[in-house]
């Protein structure tokens, strides 16, 4: 009656895998590094448009 669930069933959810905590860090460090990545790569694209559009 109090906090008791008729159906257990409904409420019961599984982690599929890939669904972890470690997952999770892993996915924060592959956006850390593609981020990392990505400014370096527009800076040194950036600096070559730059380079090339010098007179």
């Amino acid at each position: 009656m109090f906090g008791l669930r008729k159906n257990k069933e409904a409420h019961r959810f599984y982690l599929l895998p890939g669904m972890g905590r470690s997952n999770r860090r892993h996915h924060w460090q592959v956006l850390r590094w593609t981020l990392i990545f990505g400014a370096l790569f527009s800076a040194l694209f950036g600096y070559l448009i730059y380079m090339l559009n010098r007179p």
